[in-house]
């Protein structure tokens, strides 16, 4: 990243309700970390694997038919945030008994320096934030 560019770095797109929409959103994230100079960095697989984690959660649990989720993209000298929308109810949960829900947010927990919930108007944002990027 050279000094002419501005920060906040921002990408977003929408992906529909279906089983590639997590592979999508992962090449997606991986194509904006490449263009901002962080594919390289310790924290970048980490990144890549939350996205998956919050995509494919958003695509089980809270996106209704016919709807679509939004995945945001937000890098400052700071940190890099992930946040990903979609309209269902609901509050997701870190499990950490034998139950099969709700791992993929234990991952998200334990890769990420801050994770939350957010309402919405309709329905949700779950985010996780990654401090210290470069």
């Amino acid at each position: 990243m050279n000094e002419t560019t501005r920060l906040p770095l921002l990408r977003e797109r929408f992906f529909r309700r279906e089983r590639r929409s997590a592979q999508a959103a992962r090449r997606f994230t991986a194509e904006a970390l490449a263009g901002w100079g962080l594919a390289e960095t310790a924290r970048a697989d980490d990144v890549l694997l939350c996205v998956s984690e919050l995509v494919t959660n958003a695509l089980l649990h809270g996106v209704p038919p016919g709807r679509q989720l939004r995945l945001f993209l937000r890098y400052d000298v700071s940190a890099l945030v992930v946040e990903v929308h979609d309209s269902g109810g609901g509050v997701p949960q870190v499990v950490h008994d034998g139950d099969e829900g709700g791992r993929g947010l234990l991952l998200v927990a334990a890769l990420s320096d801050k994770w939350g919930v957010r309402e919405r108007e309709l329905g949700k944002a779950v985010w996780c934030e990654f401090a210290a990027m470069l």
